[in-house]
């Protein structure tokens, strides 16, 4: 893990700390090629530039999103972006992740990519990698 990223958990609640701890570990060894820094405030895991994973604390709690997640035909993904093929996941406690559900997903997210990384250069508009 990065020290952006264990900075990151520190400045988190003791709970939201558990629950980012085993994100992190989870997504590292689920997906070893995936490089995570700090992007936009928080984690974020990359495959060749292009954003996979990543968490972050919001209001309803701590908010796993896979940027193409709404592709992955899943159930539990159910928190789905307006604009883009974002869909996420909210978690109060570390006992609420299916450890299952998180492999499951993190897989789907190797397999199923849009192309995030090149947004700009294509003015808004995403294609569907591999």
């Amino acid at each position: 893990m990065t020290p952006e990223i264990e900075a990151y958990h520190e400045a988190l609640s003791e709970s939201d700390q558990a629950i980012c701890a085993l994100l992190a570990e989870t997504i590292a060894s689920e997906l070893p090629e995936a490089e995570g820094k700090v992007w936009h405030g928080h984690p974020v895991w990359f495959i060749e530039g292009n954003p996979i994973v990543g968490y972050s604390r919001q209001k309803a709690g701590l908010r796993l999103m896979f940027w193409s997640g709404a592709d992955f035909g899943e159930e539990g993904l159910d928190v789905r972006g307006e604009k883009f093929k974002d869909a996420s996941v909210f978690y109060a406690r570390v006992e609420d992740i299916d450890q299952e559900a998180l492999r499951r997903w993190l897989q789907r997210s190797r397999e199923v990519q849009w192309d995030y990384k090149n947004l700009v250069k294509r003015k808004g508009r995403l294609e569907r990698l591999k």
